[in-house]
């Protein structure tokens, strides 16, 4: 990929494994050691997100000894970008050599026993936006790497992204994400429709992400930030900053997450 190429050219470096870091995460990036960074502009691949918490920034550098690449942000489809474009981060660091992603994201929480900074790793999705996403990735992304019906959450990965939350003392469940595209937040008739369909958790992205990285044979990780509750009967208002200060409380534990998916990767180079 010619993106990748420029990357490379420009003083970034090929990586095992790649993480996503969505809304309020961004400061995890300043864990990677001798970090590198360029902008999502200067790739001439991925687009500058206009949303709040998202700085643009792909981050290059080693964790616990482990060649890491980090998209600090992503780019949302409420923000007018086409399908293809969602999708087009995991496939920049599927091209500088990650096979292993770990994605977060903010997300409002749908139990009544959930609580606001709370982790949901998450296992499975339910996609209420219906795009077949990994058509964005075109013919460069070659024949299906894995067959159908193979899970698109790796169950391993889930197993060993819980046991990690559970060292860190984080509060945490294992759980369903569901995808809505935004940009406004769910009215309470939705939030009542997405607990009776089986949803933990509702967010606006991800989903396009973890069916790109399937089809290009990546295994993945997911860790969902539970910012508010969703309390139809007992509504409070959420804002975009208040998403942001919730999900940077959590940083801990996503980062016991993300330093247990490495080690692993570490140990069986």
């Amino acid at each position: 990929m010619e993106a990748a190429v420029r990357v490379l050219a420009a003083g970034g470096m090929r990586a095992r494994v790649g993480v996503v870091l969505g809304t309020g995460l961004g400061d995890l990036a300043t864990a990677v050691e001798n970090g590198w960074s360029m902008s999502s502009a200067e790739t001439g691949w991925l687009a500058a997100s206009r949303a709040t918490g998202h700085a643009g920034q792909l981050v290059c550098g080693r964790l616990g000894g482990l060649p890491v690449a980090m998209l600090q942000g992503r780019v949302h489809g409420y923000e007018g970008c086409p399908p293809e474009m969602l999708t087009r981060g995991v496939e920049l660091l599927a091209a500088l050599g990650c096979r292993t992603l770990v994605i977060t994201n903010a997300s409002g929480g749908l139990r009544p026993d959930m609580q606001s900074g709370e982790l949901v790793v998450v296992t499975d999705h339910i996609d209420l936006v219906r795009r077949r996403w990994e058509e964005g990735l075109g013919e460069s992304a070659g024949p299906a790497v894995r067959p159908r019906g193979a899970p698109l959450y790796h169950p391993a990965l889930v197993d060993l992204a819980f046991q990690a939350t559970r060292r860190a003392g984080a509060v945490a469940r294992k759980g369903v994400y569901a995808l809505l595209s935004g940009p406004c937040y769910e009215t309470r008739a939705e939030y009542r429709m997405l607990r009776r369909l089986g949803a933990d958790v509702v967010g606006m992205s991800t989903v396009p992400e973890v069916v790109a990285a399937h089809r290009l044979g990546l295994r993945v990780a997911v860790c969902s930030v539970v910012t508010n509750v969703a309390r139809p009967d007992a509504a409070t208002l959420t804002d975009a900053e208040d998403v942001c200060r919730m999900a940077a409380s959590a940083i801990s534990g996503v980062r016991a997450i993300l330093d247990a998916v490495v080690e692993e990767e570490r140990l069986a180079a």
